[in-house]
Order: C-alpha cells, then structure tokens, then sequence
C-alpha cells in the first residue's frame, strides 16, 4: 500500500481511502466501448496502490459485473476493496415502485458484485412529483436489517428533502454529490446541514470531468460532439461558471497554486475539496490506470492559508449554478436535465452529444 494514503473511518470498521476510484467512464456506451480485461488489470493498479474504494451504480450499464469480475480474479485485494453502489430506479417506474422492485434490483447488484452483502447503498430519486421517495428508502432500511446492505446513503438530494428524509427517522451515513471549483452550491447549506447530521460527503465532479487538469488550460473551446457523457456534462457547468474564458482564468489560477506544490491542476482541485468541512472522500472518475500516479499526488498536497484563500476566491468567482445541490439538474426547463438519460437501468445511455445548440441556449 502506497505510504501516503489517507484513510477515513465512514463508520466501525468501514475504513476507507479518501480518494475513491469512479467508475462512470466504464460504462456501457457511455464513450468508446472498454476492454473487460484491461478494466479489471486498472482496478488491480488502483487497490495495489492503496485505492480501496470504488465507486459505481446500478445504471452505471456493465460496471459492477467488471468490478465482480475483479473480485473474482483478484480475491486477496478483494478482500481490501469497499464498493459503493447506487440505487437509482428508473424514472418510468416511479410512480408505481415496489418493494418487490427495490429488492429484485438489490439482489441484482448482489449477484453482479459477487457479494453477501453491499457495503454502501446510495439512493437516488429523480423526480421529487412521484410521492415514493421515504417509501423506498424505508424498504431499502428492511433490506439492510436482512442483512442484504451493510450502508445506506443518498446522492443528488437538496437540503430540503434531506431534512425529510431525517425527519423520517432513516439514518444516513453519506451523502454523494458534486463539488468543485466551478459548483460550490454545497456551502449553500448542505454542508452545514451534513455537519449538524453526521453525514458523510462523498463527492464527485471535483475535477469536472477533467476539464479542471492542465490538458485545458491555454487551448481553445473543444470542438463537438464530445467523445463521452463526462465531457457533455462538465462542460455545462463549466459554461455555467461563466463560460470558456473565465474558465481559463481559473485553470491559470489553480496553475499557480500547482506550481508552487510542484504538482498538477487537477491534484489542487481534488485536495481543495478534501479539506472541505464534511468531506470524506472525492471520487476521481478513471477510464483507464494511466492517471493513476497523479492521482496519488493528492496525498502529498497540504494547501496554505494563502492557497486556500486563493482558491476560494476562484471559487467565488463563479456566475452559476444557482440554487440548491442538483437543483437545475431537476428543472425541467433546464438544458442540464433535458440531456439526461433517466431510464438507463432499461435503455442504456446515448454515448455522443452534441451541444453545440444548447450551450448556446444556456448563453441565451
């Protein structure tokens, strides 16, 4: 194991790596189709180098039979590997979700993980008009008291529906949401909220796909369509802090601050979302093991007063998104929501998009 790793105790005896490896890349037509085999030899890289979490989901089309497939070909470094998986029923089966339902998909990723028992189950309702949400996290707590989950967490809720959720007396141990240099609606009181709750937050998008790295910084918009849903989506949000050329005044920014650290952009902005209050883990989605020595410079960072007010500046710099956690990604009159596949459990999800149109619907 890599000397350096930094470990956090989500709860007794769950122990695991701050950084997380995401696993969103490697899903089916999500970009360009994988290699089953060297999927699982770069998961092997990632839990050797001390990389003991992993990430994925239910509609995540094709990860966890590849993180099974790992477990079965490497059972020693299994044994070191915590998963974390989501439940995300489709929105088609919202409105008339059941019990029968919710535990068919459990035992679903049971069978693909090739495991006794999920460590972390994290839940996610799309649409907050369909009345089911407490019901379904209620029947998620019966398969936990079976013995079927270990864990059980939220992703992409907004602090008020987080409050009903506590209000019905469910237990939370993490919250998975996005936060980054370019969306720091977390500090709209979720955060806080988290805190008061001791809730965990795991969080994605911390280098936004990507684009917060040194491969963007000095070069000009990227041409469309973008290879992989990643890259549609980041660039949204980049466009929502306040589009391309504010975006490269950030990235010289955080680039100073790397400099100083002999480091990388996208190391800078992982470690500013680790020193976050509440923050457990940030996930670094990864195609491949290739940025995985980089990766593990965020270990070696330890930011100053005077890098943090640098940073939180740059932050502070950004015109959107507004609102709550998640809050455009559910409005319907929102380009953030409408390039979303809510039905991939069932129908897999649209590799390449163009956007061109949208991002300049967003500008409009």
């Amino acid at each position: 194991m890599h000397s350096a790793i930094e470990t956090v105790e989500l709860a007794p005896g769950y122990v695991i790596s701050r950084v997380a490896k995401g696993n969103w890349q490697l899903a089916e037509r999500h970009g360009a189709p994988v290699d089953p085999h060297n999927a699982v030899d770069d998961m092997r890289r990632y839990v050797e180098a001390g990389i003991t979490a992993f990430d994925c989901a239910d509609h995540y089309v094709g990860v966890e039979e590849l993180i099974g497939r790992f477990r079965h070909r490497h059972p020693d470094l299994a044994k070191r590997l915590r998963v974390s998986t989501k439940y995300t029923p489709d929105l088609a089966m919202l409105s008339t979700l059941s019990r029968e339902a919710v535990a068919h998909t459990i035992d679903l990723s049971l069978r693909r993980l090739g495991v006794e028992r999920l460590d972390l189950v994290q839940f996610h309702w799309w649409d907050y008009q369909f009345p089911g949400c407490i019901q379904a996290l209620i029947w998620l707590k019966e398969l936990q008291t079976e013995g079927k989950i270990a864990h059980i967490g939220t992703t992409n809720f907004d602090v008020e529906h987080l409050k009903e959720i506590a209000g019905a007396g469910i237990r939370l141990l993490t919250h998975q949401l996005q936060y980054s240099l370019i969306d720091n609606r977390p500090d709209r009181g979720m955060v806080q909220f988290c805190c008061e709750h001791g809730i965990h937050l795991l969080c994605y998008g911390t280098v936004a796909g990507g684009f917060l790295s040194n491969r963007w910084l000095g070069v000009a918009d990227p041409p469309q369509p973008y290879a992989n849903r990643s890259l549609v989506k980041y660039r949204l949000m980049v466009e929502e802090y306040g589009g391309w050329e504010r975006f490269q005044s950030l990235l010289e920014g955080v680039r100073r601050v790397a400099d100083k650290h002999r480091t990388t952009i996208a190391a800078v902005c992982a470690r500013w979302v680790l020193d976050k209050p509440q923050v457990a883990v940030a996930l670094i989605g990864a195609r491949d093991a290739r940025h995985l020595e980089s990766t593990l410079d965020i270990f070696h960072i330890r930011l100053d007063a005077q890098d943090r007010s640098a940073l939180d500046r740059l932050a502070a710099a950004a015109l959107g998104p507004p609102g709550d956690c998640y809050g455009v990604e559910r409005d319907p009159a929102s380009i953030h929501k409408r390039i979303m596949q809510m039905n991939q459990n069932t129908h897999g999800a649209q590799a390449a998009v163009n956007l061109a149109p949208r991002l300049d619907e967003l500008r409009g």
